[in-house]
């Protein structure tokens, strides 16, 4: 069965209203749109958990800040519908701006120290934007757990610390990076790489095993691990390394290693950005 399209706020609180109950769980998939098998692991994940499944498509104009950027993101409606009903989705809720910003908004939500390193100063704005349009759509669906990819990891931080500090209701599943073969994470902005860059992009995931290599290995600081990994980069010319860095569970760097880290990396391959990370845990 084709999930109900959903285009107004109103319309889609009328249509969950019934499907309320003790036991009775709704779930929710933030996403904006151009779905790929990443984004079919949240969903799948939601389907198992839940009754009611809520994917939300909405490419959200306030946590962009290159115009560019916004305007070549991707938007294939038509085929993330059908994405979306071949894993079962009930509800699809794909507003336009108007109907999420109707005015300029006021109230943002800010979340302090996760926000502020790795993409926080290069994306100036980007994680308030996020956590306000994603306070809004709890808001709005009311869900009971909400599915977030661990390729994001400093997205989900920020969401996990926004859901525990305002008191929201939602319980936050964090869900593994999806990759394709060759390592790469999966990503929407994946698809703007050329064939030779999209070779090259497989350098990251490389790199950041060599970090994590050289860490279970018996590395003991941030600067071996991210030496291992600019090893592994420097075979590829044309990635140009935003940021390479080791961080806590609080997205602060870190120096020696001493318990669970990310190791966290962003790059420019052409005019497409791309952002990984792997977890290490100390044995």
């Amino acid at each position: 069965m084709s999930p109900a399209l959903v285009h107004s706020i109103s319309e889609l609180r009328r249509l969950l209203a019934p499907l309320r109950a003790p036991g009775a769980t709704i779930g929710c998939v933030p996403t904006m749109g151009a779905l790929h098998e990443g984004h079919g692991r949240l969903i799948e994940r939601a389907r198992a958990d839940c009754r009611t499944v809520v994917v939300t498509l909405f490419v959200n104009p306030i946590q962009f800040n290159r115009s560019d950027d916004l305007e070549r993101y991707p938007r294939t409606l038509d085929t993330d519908l059908r994405f979306c009903e071949q894993r079962g989705v009930d509800f699809v809720f794909a507003p336009d701006a108007a109907e999420m910003f109707p005015a300029e908004p006021l109230a943002r939500v800010d979340v302090d120290r996760l926000a502020d390193r790795l993409c926080g100063p290069f994306r100036p704005g980007h994680f308030r934007g996020v956590a306000t349009v994603v306070a809004k759509l709890f808001n709005i669906v009311q869900p009971d757990r909400a599915y977030f990819g661990e390729k994001d990891a400093q997205q989900l931080a920020v969401i996990e610390r926004m859901t525990l500090d305002l008191n929201f209701p939602v319980t936050i599943v964090p869900v593994a990076t999806v990759r394709e073969a060759d390592g790469l994470a999966m990503s929407s902005r994946n698809a703007r790489l050329s064939p030779e860059q999209r070779r090259s992009a497989a350098v990251l995931y490389r790199a950041l095993e060599a970090a994590r290599e050289r860490l279970a290995a018996g590395g003991s600081t941030a600067e071996q691990a991210e030496d291992a990994a600019r090893a592994a980069l420097a075979g590829v010319p044309d990635v140009r390394v935003e940021y390479l860095e080791i961080v806590d569970a609080e997205m602060q760097p870190v120096r020696e290693i001493a318990g669970p880290v990310r190791i966290a990396i962003a790059a420019w391959i052409g005019d497409v950005r791309l952002i990984d990370n792997v977890l290490f845990e100390p044995r």
